[in-house]
């Protein structure tokens, strides 16, 4: 091939309209996957709520603790996408073993250090000013469900080792039958159906344990089933340590975590106020942040496309590539998260009634609190992509530290204090706890965004 023809060839895939179809490509399996895993929770809390208001502010606390813990252990499989990608580049399938080796140590280490927090929670939920039968009924549906912290894990680091190697589709379709696996046992194990034990909330944590833990044996089933997978002896001499990639994943996830967990964590916060503004506060708090969590899976699934397609272009020392890799993946998230924007500000009251029974109890009191937070969902949606983008922007550059130290900025001293200003001060309770979300959303969002610009501004005045 002449220099030419290959000049001519990085020019056609560098038009704005490859960048949009690699993106779709690449976006379409992974966004997937991240609905399919977010259905799995919201089914749990549909559920739930079905058996009243007590226990639908018992899952929403619990699930929160839940997701803060999972979240922070997702930066270490995070960190295991660059290794793995970068040993594969350079043909050394050794490197592949230990960085994905060690991930799988990594997570199984931090699953035995996170279970004292998740067993013991009712105390540390009492002193954050939860009601006692809530507190309760959180700590016995964590004391199940933390027993799904390592096969959750496990899966997304198996993750990114097959997506790696181009086999990233099996994810979605493990997860999808993650989802209807927890559907119809949580159905059974909640209500007491087909002769099983009516378990209640309990229920769900057993339901979702399963389900983790059939898709990430199914996972291995799938790598040690493949020849071009089995060959790079992924759980061969599984015991054999190797500190040195150890300790590299740690350096490269820890920021990562950081920055994941700067925004979980105020969700978590803010689910704290919820709880001690009052019961059905929290509950309907909890009905909106699941649609929106549900709404933000698109953007975070656009992210991790994000940091491939910058990541990419960026190591070919393309920097027109890397700059309309990013704009594409933001004019798509935008986009995406417009319509979900317009659809929960139109239809708050029919979305959040799929959550609840009205014909018991105080169900139509959550509904009526629900519905203005449902429409703020809508409205911050937009930030909330734009910052989740922009971290996997980042990421592409493999720029972490700033960007947590950003992160953190933004949804502390910004969106949590304005939080509890709006919430308790100034007196608008719920809804003052939503606008402090909109607030730290938008400021992670100009300062990640702003900051990828500056870099790519940077090193364009330095090619001068």
């Amino acid at each position: 091939m002449t220099r030419r023809s290959i000049y001519l060839e990085e020019r056609a895939e560098n038009t704005w309209s490859s960048h949009m179809r690699a993106t779709l490509a690449l976006g379409a399996p992974l966004v997937g996957a991240q609905l399919a895993q977010m259905a799995i929770n919201t089914t749990d809390v549909i559920l739930v709520g079905w058996l009243g208001t007590t226990e639908l502010a018992s899952v929403v606390i619990a699930t929160q603790l839940f997701f803060v813990v999972f979240i922070f252990g997702t930066g270490f499989t995070s960190a295991v996408v660059p290794l793995v990608a970068q040993a594969l580049g350079g043909n050394d399938p050794v490197r592949v073993r230990r960085s994905v080796r060690m991930g799988l140590w990594i997570i199984l280490g931090y699953g035995v250090l996170t279970a004292p927090l998740l067993w013991f929670s009712e105390p540390m939920l009492l002193k954050l000013g939860q009601e006692p039968d809530v507190a309760a009924n959180a700590q016995s549906y964590l004391r199940i469900a933390q027993w799904g912290v390592f096969p959750a894990l496990g899966l997304m680091a198996l993750r990114s080792f097959v997506t790696g190697l181009e086999k990233g589709g099996i994810v979605l379709y493990v997860t999808i039958g993650m989802f209807i696996m927890n559907a119809i046992l949580a159905y059974v194990l909640i209500f007491g159906h087909f002769g099983a034990p009516a378990l209640g909330l309990n229920g769900a944590a057993v339901a979702s344990v399963c389900a983790n833990l059939c898709g990430f044996i199914i996972a291995v089933i799938y790598v040690e089933s493949r020849a071009e997978m089995r060959a790079y002896e992924i759980f061969v001499r599984f015991w054999r340590s190797d500190w040195a990639m150890l300790r590299e994943i740690v350096i490269l996830g820890l920021p990562i975590s950081f920055t994941i967990l700067a925004e979980t964590s105020l969700f978590a916060a803010a689910s704290l106020l919820m709880g001690m503004i009052g019961k059905l506060e929290l509950a309907a708090h909890g009905i909106a942040l699941q649609l929106a969590s549900i709404a933000f899976m698109i953007p975070l699934g656009l992210a991790q496309v994000a940091t491939v397609r910058v990541g990419l272009a960026n190591g070919r020392g393309d920097m027109p590539g890397v700059r309309r890799a990013g704009g594409t993946v933001l004019l798509v998230s935008v986009l995406f998260t417009a319509i979900g924007g317009i659809l929960y500000a139109v239809m708050p009251q029919s979305l959040g009634g799929l959550f609840l029974d009205t014909r018991h109890g105080d169900a139509e009191a959550v509904l009526r609190l629900a519905v203005p937070l449902i429409m703020i969902a809508g409205a911050f949606q937009l930030f909330d992509g734009l910052q989740a983008v922009g971290s996997g922007l980042l990421r592409g550059l493999k720029d972490t530290k700033v960007p947590m130290v950003l992160a953190l900025v933004a949804y502390w001293p910004i969106g949590f204090v304005c939080a509890w200003i709006f919430a308790f001060p100034l007196k608008l309770g719920g809804v003052g706890v939503w606008f402090g979300f909109v607030l730290g959303l938008a400021a992670a969002a100009a300062f990640l965004c702003g900051r990828f610009w500056l870099l790519i501004h940077r090193h364009k005045q330095m090619a001068r």
